[in-house]
């Protein structure tokens, strides 16, 4: 494989602070790398260096000849007031290509992409869909090597799933800054970690996700064992040293030098094998109310676009809802209107006497940015209350891993992934018997992740949950929810289900219109199939039909809730739509087959 880029003992710092020092690697045609690392680690740093929009403070960065490069930055900004073609057509130099030639990639990209009006304002874009704007601006270069930092936020799941299924098409080799396991999993063949942990900073495995997991226990462990070796070499030279060595000869002036050695060695391994992650540990009311909150019938609707109709839900303690449903479909309508910020334009939300209620909102808008980050962890003084126990703000922000100097920092320096980590740690100040979740994973690093998916877990009260995160979703939510952008609410028992009903939703909707049964075919192809098959086939309409309804029938059962809370009475339930799923799925493949027969 030829080699599209290399850097050669990168280093760069801000201030004092080191983000990464001597580090070398190359990229090569056909790879798709992901880049991880914690918060402040120095990812999106490093790909603007290799972009060429940032430069390192030393080493060097070379590209193949005329390499095409393009890079998609973590948030992109357009003039909203032009079209979405004027957009990805200023993307390039109009004046180095031919007009035809131009006209024709900005419509097979916009095509690819997914845009359906290329007329369409860009100010009328949503978060997600000016992501893929920006994904767009960057395919009309027909990279060779594309950059993207974060590239699934503000995408909702589906948009995810169509960013997989663009990368893996794609002949172009990419490097991926991404905290999403699951996007990681399905579009990376190499993994490099960014970490002051491993010797040299970095940690770089030929495989996915799950083969660095692998390959990163096996590093730490081994390096657990040579800090525990060089320990333990440590003590017998310590040993040794009391005993009063003679330093008049040759040879025990080299041993206490050795000692001293392996001393400063010790302290550098210790200090590199210490790391932490912020302490999530959310506040609970252990409140034992059976039905927190009743939503009975609700329906809203914004302008002309139906949001929510029917739309009936029981919280109980321990009940944990994912939300899903396309960006603009009213996930976080459903939130506002669970938190009591709007009202419904029919139905009602019922609320425990006294519930105490927390709202965590995806864009962070309750954080003044104007504020101190002292102010915006302790907005009383210097002091919090978590547990009945005071702390120190200092205590408090080292805990969500700020260091002292940064307390008078103002939130607006902050970074998305420390803004975040504010929100989590005002979140744990207020003991909660409903949490409402509105994309809080946004910016984290994966060890904070991890430690938010525990306390997820372990948090008694009801939740409802809005993420892109699958791995979070799938790991967390006892239930999931999804809207259909047409009002409509679907139930599933968990992420996996939703994926494999809408992965067959649209190939079932495209086979029902191709192969639906015309007389004239059944007279011609009739002859070809033995009687018991002619039979099966002129049947078959009415025995989907019928499968169909027993599946609607298994659905709405599911969705009673009556039984939201009986988990037990749930799991019997959704089994059996699984089961009618399946019939319904069987009947289409033989339907397919069938007809595949008696045109042969």
């Amino acid at each position: 494989m030829s080699l599209l880029l290399s850097c050669q003992n990168l280093s760069k710092a801000f201030g004092a602070t080191p983000l990464f020092a001597d580090l070398s690697f190359g990229i090569a045609e056909g790879e798709h790398i992901g880049l991880v690392g914690p918060n402040g680690g120095g990812k999106s740093t490093l790909l603007k260096i290799l972009a060429g929009i940032d430069s390192a403070d030393s080493g060097t960065r070379s590209l193949r000849k005329l390499l095409r490069l393009a890079y998609v930055p973590q948030e992109s900004s357009f003039d909203v007031e032009r079209s979405i073609e004027e957009v990805v057509t200023a993307a390039l130099d109009a004046d180095r290509i031919d007009p035809d030639e131009l006209h024709s990639r900005v419509a097979a990209t916009l095509a690819k992409v997914g845009f359906g009006d290329p007329q369409q304002r860009v100010g009328t874009l949503s978060g997600g869909w000016i992501k893929r704007l920006a994904i767009a601006c960057a395919l009309m270069h027909q990279p060779e090597l594309l950059l993207l930092d974060e590239p699934t936020n503000h995408l909702d799941v589906e948009g995810i799933l169509w960013l997989e299924r663009l990368l893996r098409s794609e002949t172009l080799a990419y490097l991926v800054v991404s905290h999403d396991r699951y996007f990681l999993e399905n579009v990376t063949n190499r993994i490099i970690e960014l970490h002051r942990i491993y010797p040299g900073g970095v940690f770089d495995v030929r495989g996915n996700y799950s083969a660095f997991l692998e390959k990163k226990d096996e590093a730490l462990r081994s390096q657990e064992r040579y800090q525990e070796t060089l320990a333990n070499r440590v003590r017998r030279e310590v040993e040794w040293l009391k005993r009063g060595p003679k330093a008049r000869t040759r040879k025990s002036s080299a041993r206490i030098d050795e000692a001293a050695r392996l001393q400063e060695e010790l302290v550098g391994v210790t200090r590199r094998m210490t790391t932490r992650v912020a302490g999530v540990d959310l506040n609970a009311s252990e409140r034992q109310t059976k039905r927190l909150l009743v939503v009975d019938d609700l329906s809203k609707r914004f302008d002309d676009k139906l949001l929510a109709t029917g739309f009936n839900l029981t919280l109980a303690p321990g009940m944990r809802v994912g939300l899903l449903g396309p960006n603009g479909s009213g996930k976080t309508t459903i939130l506002r209107l669970l938190a009591g910020e709007i009202l419904p334009d029919s139905g009602t939300v019922e609320r425990a006497d006294d519930l105490r209620l927390v709202y965590l909102d995806q864009h962070r808008e309750t954080i003044d940015p104007s504020l101190t980050l002292r102010r915006a962890l302790a907005p009383g003084g210097d002091q919090v209350v978590y547990n009945d126990r005071a702390i120190h703000v200092a205590a408090w922000a080292r805990r969500f891993l700020f260091p002292p100097e940064a307390l008078d920092m103002p939130v607006s320096q902050l970074s998305g992934g420390e803004r975040a980590r504010v929100a989590i740690a005002r979140l744990m100040l207020q003991p909660a018997d409903v949490l409402l979740l509105d994309e809080p994973t946004n910016d984290l690093d994966i060890p904070t992740l991890e430690v938010l998916e525990e306390s997820l877990l372990d948090f008694p009260g009801a939740m409802v949950l809005v993420t892109h995160d699958r791995f979070l979703l799938e790991r967390v939510s006892t239930v999931v929810l999804a809207l259909d952008e047409k009002g409509g609410v679907q139930r599933f028992a968990d992420y996996q289900q939703w994926e494999s009903e809408a992965g067959r939703r649209k190939p079932a909707e495209e086979k029902a219109v191709a192969q639906a049964p015309r007389s004239r075919v059944e007279k011609r192809g009739i002859k070809r199939l033995n009687y018991h098959e002619q039979r099966e086939w002129t049947q078959m309409e009415a025995t989907i039909l019928a499968a169909e309804d027993a599946l609607a029938t298994c659905r709405a059962a599911t969705e009673d809730p009556a039984i939201a809370a009986d988990a037990i009475e749930l799991h019997q339930r959704f089994a059996a739509q699984r089961v009618a799923q399946a019939e319904v799925d069987r009947l289409y493949e033989r339907w397919a087959e069938l007809a595949q027969k008696q045109e042969e």
